[in-house]
């Protein structure tokens, strides 16, 4: 009688005990609604299709569906070998039924054996509390029921850490925990930073996908040649270039009311409160006025180039990362008047002299008729032709000129089409390379067009669509920089 009970259950009932549910999340592609529907029809359907042409057929729809997927390097426990939509054998399905329907009347009537009835279940149905190595020596016939829930169980012991967290300034008091890996990789620059003669060759190589947080305003110091290698006169050296900053202060700022200075000041006025407009922490009138300071202490004490457009944008990293040395809470949000005095001219005056040894290998972009960037969009559009010449030549044929796109990329480093967090990144690689904010920017350009060319390739008027597509970008930020490189060794 049970067992007339329990097939008819089963009759009545859509789902079986271990049958696999569709799983949402971050490590998980979408799932495509086609082939949900296709994969809810097709269970009835067990015994006319076999299981090993379903299996290939799933693969390729999936392979399909996830053309932009990319590793990032989260995945090295997630087994793919087992099949995607795996039906279960109905055999299997109602001796499971049927043993879980009699454990659980034996439960019912016995509940005082409660611990004891529990060693009498197969071994089978401990996969979810167990995790000792004897699971994996079990038969395949259990395999089919086992996999997916122990799959499922074991998710949330991983931390799950979302793909723009991974590549952004974790500056967020509710940033995902840390991995081994990345634990390693901090201790790692740590042991760098406080050798006796910092090795900048291996700082650079360790530097190249990613500064961790804890060590950026260290590292960023060390990379741009602000501070020196070795680890005892770094003190003396930091004292020495304040206080320098500060004595050009006091010597030229006053004269941003003289005449022949009323116009870059008022240029750098007018041009501060644009400066990433979104962030609440650059409309603080305390951050303008050191943003201030710094532009026209440059502007003077460079008077080929003098203060252009666009230079404010290469204020805003360094500030950024300096002012994390003393926050840990979100950046982009704090009131920089909790700082003390001595804080917020430390990261003014390291924030000038690193913007400063930057803008000396890229100078000529902001000279008269600013060359080094006619140069640079040039230099691009070859390397597009050659990297990717159906691209280039839909350019041409409606009459698209490198120079009404590209100008601003190499004007502002990128800095408005990407999220400020992003550029951070960015520039973790920029400053990691030989020439990177002059040769290496060349190739990040490049492979954002080739990363986008089927947007690009489907738009007729594309300069809108471009400039959308580049904000999306932020998820992408890894594999752009491995186009790039990839590109600049190849051509």
């Amino acid at each position: 009688m049970a067992a007339e009970n329990s097939k008819q259950f089963w009759k009545r009932s859509a789902k079986l005990p271990g049958s696999i549910q569709p799983v949402y999340g971050a490590q998980h592609p979408p799932l495509d609604p086609r082939l949900t529907k296709n994969f809810i029809k097709e269970r009835s359907k067990v015994n006319t299709i076999p299981l090993k042409n379903k299996k290939a057929s799933s693969f390729h729809e999936f392979a399909r569906n996830t053309s932009d997927a990319w590793d990032i390097g989260d995945d090295e426990e997630e087994d793919f070998s087992s099949p995607s939509f795996q039906t279960l054998n109905s055999k299997v399905a109602l001796a499971t039924a049927a043993q879980v329907l009699e454990n659980h009347s034996k439960l019912r009537v016995k509940p005082e054996r409660s611990q004891s009835t529990t060693s009498d279940v197969p071994a089978n149905y401990k996969v979810i509390k167990s995790s000792s190595d004897a699971q994996l020596s079990r038969n395949s016939s259990d395999s089919c029921l086992r996999n997916p829930l122990h799959k499922q169980q074991s998710l949330p012991l991983r931390p799950i850490i979302p793909l723009v967290a991974r590549i952004s300034d974790q500056n967020a008091s509710g940033a995902p925990p840390m991995t081994v890996r990345e634990k390693t990789r901090l201790e790692k620059f740590r042991q760098l930073l406080s050798s006796h003669n910092t090795d900048l060759d291996e700082l650079r190589k360790c530097s190249w996908p990613g500064v961790p947080r804890e060590v950026r305003p260290v590292t960023w110091r060390l990379l741009s040649g602000y501070l020196p290698a070795n680890t005892e006169r770094r003190k003396l050296t930091l004292q020495r270039k304040r206080e320098e900053y500060f004595g050009f202060i006091e010597q030229y700022y006053d004269s941003r009311n003289e005449e022949h200075h009323q116009d870059t000041y008022r240029q750098i006025h007018i041009d501060i409160p644009r400066t990433n407009p979104l962030i609440p922490l650059f409309q603080q009138p305390l951050v303008q006025e050191i943003f201030e300071r710094i532009l026209f202490i440059w502007a003077i004490r460079h008077p080929a180039s003098g203060y252009v457009q666009g230079i404010n944008d290469l204020v805003t990293p360094f500030f950024v990362v300096f002012l994390s040395e003393y926050v840990e809470e979100d950046v982009e949000n704090f009131d920089v008047t909790n700082l003390s005095q001595d804080m917020l001219r430390s990261i003014e005056a390291d924030s000038f002299w690193c913007m400063s040894k930057l803008l000396d290998g890229i100078q000529d972009n902001y000279t008269f008729a600013q060359p080094g960037i006619q140069k640079k969009v040039k230099a691009l559009e070859e390397l597009v032709s050659r990297i990717d010449e159906q691209v280039h030549n839909h350019f041409r044929r409606y009459e698209v000129e490198y120079l009404q796109f590209a100008f601003r990329w190499m004007n502002n480093l990128l800095m408005r089409e990407l999220p400020l967090r992003c550029t951070i990144r960015l520039w973790d690689t920029y400053q990691s390379e030989p020439e990177g904010f002059s040769h290496f920017h060349l190739y990040v350009c490049a492979a954002f067009l080739i990363k986008w060319r089927k947007e690009i390739l489907d738009e007729e008027d594309f300069q809108v669509h471009l400039a959308q597509l580049l904000r999306q970008t932020g998820c992408f930020i890894r594999i752009v920089i491995c186009y790039a490189q990839r590109a600049k060794i190849r051509y």
